[in-house]
C-alpha cells in the first residue's frame, strides 16, 4: 500500500511591527545622509557640531550622488 503524505504551507504575512521597524530605520537614514547639517550631534557637542558638519562631511559624496543639495 502507498502511504499519501501531504505537506500544508501557510502563507503567512509579514509582522506589522517589522515593516514599522523598517521605516523608521529608513526614515533615520534618510535624515543623517540628506538633511542633517549638525542636528545629531549638537545633542552632545551643542553649537560646534553645526560649525564642524561632520555626519555632513562623511556623507557629502552620497548626497551629491543620491540628488541631495548641500552648498
Amino acid at each position: 500500500m502507498s502511504e499519501v503524505r501531504q505537506i500544508n504551507k501557510s502563507k503567512s504575512a509579514v509582522p506589522k511591527i517589522a515593516i514599522l521597524a523598517l521605516a523608521i530605520v529608513f526614515a533615520a537614514g534618510l535624515f543623517v545622509v540628506g538633511f542633517d547639517q549638525g542636528h545629531i550631534f549638537s545633542l552632545v557637542y551643542g553649537e560646534q557640531a553645526f560649525v564642524d558638519l561632520t555626519i555632513h562631511e562623511l556623507t557629502h559624496d552620497m548626497r551629491h550622488a543620491a540628488g541631495f543639495p548641500c552648498h
